[in-house]
């Protein structure tokens, strides 16, 4: 059953929520993925992306049809975010601390690699996540739906609202800041 989201939307406002349902599993993996990278919790991603399901159930009369119905639902997910954030703000004591609220572990576990490999892959991957969560929310965001979930610029520009302009400026900035302060943890090491 592979209908379109014009269709499945259309059909949910019609008043088959279970083709609402069909979307969620379209899409609640990719979203879930691209809020672990931008919040860092495993835990802090389930919950937004659950609001944000919420939301755009209860919200889908507006959804226009101007922009892919993921970059509509992302932009949804992106402000629970940033109200989530707002509501639970914590920091991260340590990148041991990080690793485990994310849930993320390195997947190379090749028999095939050598020895240290893992231990390399895993230390960088670190080294990444927490420059990562160093940048500023705007910096952050757009990085990891550029470069984690693949998006375009235009996806971007529709998910979070502004010009493709700014896209473009934000992406070049975010990638000197993380360059930036991979530098420094890589001096410190």
């Amino acid at each position: 059953m592979n209908q379109p989201d014009a269709e499945l939307i259309a059909a949910s406002l019609s008043g088959q929520t279970d083709a609402f349902g069909v979307l969620v599993v379209r899409y609640q993996n990719r979203l879930y993925n691209t809020l672990v990278h931008t919040l860092g919790s495993a835990e802090d991603a389930h919950d937004v992306a659950q609001d944000a399901f919420i939301r755009a159930f209860q919200k889908l009369s507006t959804f226009e049809g101007r922009c892919a119905f993921y970059s509509w639902l992302f932009r949804i997910a992106h402000h629970c975010a940033v109200n989530h954030r707002r509501r639970n703000w914590r920091s991260t004591a340590s990148l041991d601390a990080a690793r485990e609220q994310a849930g993320i572990e390195p997947a190379d576990s090749s028999d095939f690699s050598r020895p240290d490999h893992d231990l390399e892959v895993s230390e960088r991957q670190g080294m990444v996540r927490s420059a990562l969560q160093k940048l500023p929310d705007e910096y952050r965001t757009i990085l990891v739906l550029r470069e984690i979930d693949g998006l375009n610029y235009e996806e971007i520009a529709d998910a979070i609202d502004c010009p493709i302009g700014t896209v473009r400026s934000r992406i070049h900035r975010a990638r000197l800041e993380l360059r930036s302060k991979l530098q420094v943890m890589l001096k410190s090491s």
